[in-house]
């Protein structure tokens, strides 16, 4: 079976967003581009996890490259919903990162789940990965390539973060998410206060 590869070098438009209700999200990566949708389903502790990572990225091209960050903006970014239809192309289950130190941008990838773990890779675009002989090739495997300024990637971290913390509330005893109609925390083995 043939894979596609959605490249947007760069985006009209990357962002990180929900669909549902707190609680019953599913979240997405979407890009825009040269009249083209994509959405990729993804797990919330994978945005987390991007946003964080693609700041120690930033970090670490300005610490060996020299590379200028933007400072933070004091007005609020793209806080409009996923353009629609949000239609799912695949649920991403790697997530790999570099930077690219000849135009000065950094590479997101997205490539679809296939029988290998999640995780969050994090290097040199000129790294070699090795594979075991028993994971499926990630070249036969549909992937999301986007490739962003630290400027428009800082505006992603930033709306990244705010869409993970627009979730329901974390409870102050265990962490756990609060329900709106009650929360069973462990810390009180179960009982209400």
């Amino acid at each position: 079976m043939t894979h596609q590869v959605h490249a947007f070098e760069p985006p009209e438009r990357f962002v990180a967003g929900t669909v549902g209700p707190p609680g019953e999200r599913t979240f997405f990566l979407q890009a825009r581009g040269g009249g083209r949708l994509v959405s990729v389903a993804l797990e919330k502790v994978q945005v987390s996890l991007l946003a964080e990572k693609l700041e120690e990225l930033l970090t670490e091209a300005q610490r060996r490259f020299g590379v200028d960050l933007p400072e933070l903006a004091p007005v609020v970014g793209d806080n409009e919903p996923l353009d629609t239809p949000v239609d799912e192309e695949f649920r991403v289950g790697t997530l790999g990162l570099a930077f690219d130190v000849d135009t000065a941008t950094v590479v997101i990838e997205a490539i679809a789940a296939g029988e290998v773990e999640p995780e969050v890779e994090l290097g040199d675009e000129d790294d070699e990965d090795d594979e075991d002989e028993d994971e499926e090739p990630d070249e036969d495997l549909d992937r999301l390539r986007v490739r962003l300024t630290p400027q428009a990637t800082r505006q992603f971290i930033e709306r990244a973060r705010r869409v993970v913390n627009a979730g329901r509330p974390p409870c102050p005893l265990c962490g756990q998410p609060l329900d709106p109609a009650g929360h069973l925390c462990p810390r009180h083995n179960g009982y209400h206060r």
